[in-house]
């Protein structure tokens, strides 16, 4: 019991590292909202009711978003139409600036002050189930089946989480670049494979008519790396944990495949096809409607300022299969119930109700994410059929590929972020993978599996749901 309580702080310690190194409006962390001033811990009810009233057993809940009051409204709404709705809970909600906000729950649950109901981000998860922070939600089957499958927190077999949205990535171009060039325009059945997308960057490289063809966000760190760009290295047939059992990193991070990807990384900067680690974040931003680049990797919350400036010239392009299945990052925020809750059962009802459309729709309507259900996402002004970024949920529903789901994740993204930053900055592609294996490996030795025994416990990433429709 000891070794874990130190294993947790040192978690504690992990999770600062992240939020500190997380430069970028991380795709996975963009909603926002709550009623309590952000800095400060004075919870209130939704409707501002005093703290103190005969009746109502309270549900406290804690969200990860300050100061983003059109996601504030939405939520606030919700809780209002809760407590509303029955006689029984009351929820209160306070709310914590996103860079303070994963620290402050590990902070609460070493010192037993755990909220009821908590937001949690997809990949953090199954770290925070097995370290005995999250119990697992009571929801009847049925009314799961309709959510995306990424949008569902799973751990050691049992549902932790739900979202309410999820996020997507995918490469924006201009049809009159593409057109100009007689590049050909990938669809989802039939994406750029990875000679034909090599061949684009050459020739859009040979035009002399950008700064560097494809920006993908190096301007960015923390999470963005382990969300935006392990998707290549699981097209490749790699990944940063061997998910069959996820007690090693061996061969998955090191084999061929991953070697093929490492090299391939190196060469987007050595050929000069990509900007270096050290890319200005105003170009990040503005670098691709400003014509500096030909090609841009980013997610959907890029989406409406790039339609805005360029219109029906805009083309939103799905990710290249690299060999193993086009991908793109998947696992968003998510709600759950704390394990010291004393009132599951209504913490639990609460997470149901907001999982009704209408909200889900009023969420992604204001946040831009995309709604976790086909129903939901038909009523939305931005990804229903036929209005301006209905594709990305089909990209979701196609090509979303969650990172590791263990409790190892945490440690492993640092490792992870640490050897595409050497590589791209020059450094030996083996030795730089070998090294993110070793750490990885013996992060999950010094957690004595946490909690996997070597027994498998699913597909690799060579044999999912998305190797075997390429053909594997």
């Amino acid at each position: 019991m000891k070794q874990k309580f130190w294993n947790i702080l040192i978690g504690l310690v992990i999770i600062t590292t992240l939020l500190a190194a997380c430069a970028a409006p991380a795709p996975a962390s963009t909603p926002t909202a709550t009623v309590a001033p952000a800095a400060e811990s004075n919870a209130t009810t939704a409707d501002e009711a005093p703290a103190a009233q005969a009746g109502p057993i309270t549900l406290t809940m804690w969200y990860h978003g300050a100061g983003n009051k059109t996601e504030k409204d939405v939520l606030v709404g919700i809780i209002n139409d809760y407590n509303a709705s029955q006689d029984k809970y009351m929820v209160e909600v306070q709310d914590f600036p996103q860079i303070s906000y994963n620290e402050s729950v590990v902070a609460a649950a070493l010192a037993g002050n755990l909220p009821d109901i908590i937001d949690v981000d997809g990949p953090v998860m199954p770290n925070w189930a097995w370290a005995g922070y999250m119990a697992p939600l009571d929801i009847p089957q049925d009314k799961l089946d309709t959510f995306l499958p990424t949008t569902i927190g799973m751990w050691d077999g049992k549902v932790y989480s739900v979202g309410l949205w999820e996020a997507a990535c995918a490469m924006y171009s201009r049809k009159s670049v593409l057109d100009k060039y007689d590049i050909r325009i990938p669809t989802l059945e039939q994406p750029w494979n990875l000679d034909e997308f090599n061949a684009v960057m050459e020739t859009l490289k040979a035009s002399g008519e950008f700064d560097y063809v494809l920006d993908l966000g190096m301007a960015w760190t923390g999470e963005w790396y382990p969300y935006g760009f392990s998707p290549f290295l699981q097209s490749f047939g790699g990944d940063i944990i061997d998910r069959s059992t996820f007690i090693s990193a061996e061969d998955a991070l090191n084999g061929p495949e991953a070697i093929a990807f490492g090299e391939w990384w190196q060469e987007l900067f050595t050929q000069g096809y990509v900007s270096g680690t050290t890319q200005d974040s105003a170009d990040r931003d503005t670098g691709f409607i400003d014509g500096k680049y030909a090609l841009q990797w980013n997610g959907n919350w890029a989406g409406g300022l790039a339609q805005e400036k360029l219109g029906d010239d805009l083309l939103i392009l799905p990710a290249p299969n690299f060999g193993n299945g086009a991908r793109i990052g998947a696992g968003s925020w998510q709600f759950g119930v704390s394990a010291k809750s004393e009132h599951k059962e209504g913490a639990t009802e609460f997470i149901e109700f907001m999982m009704q459309d209408n909200y889900l729709v009023q969420f992604s309507d204001v946040t831009g994410n995309i709604p976790a259900t086909t129903s939901a996402a038909a009523a939305s002004k931005n990804f229903a059929p036929g209005a301006p970024f209905e594709i990305f949920f089909s990209y979701t529903a196609a090509q979303a590929t969650l990172r590791p789901p263990t409790p190892a994740y945490m440690s492993a993204a640092l490792s992870f972020e640490k050897a595409l930053a050497d590589i791209a900055n020059g450094a030996d592609v083996v030795t730089a993978l070998d090294a993110a294996t070793d750490e990885i490996n013996a992060d999950i030795k010094a957690n004595s599996g946490y909690g996997f025994d070597g027994s498998v416990v699913g597909p690799s990433i060579q044999e999912d749901v998305i190797a075997k429709a390429n053909g594997k």
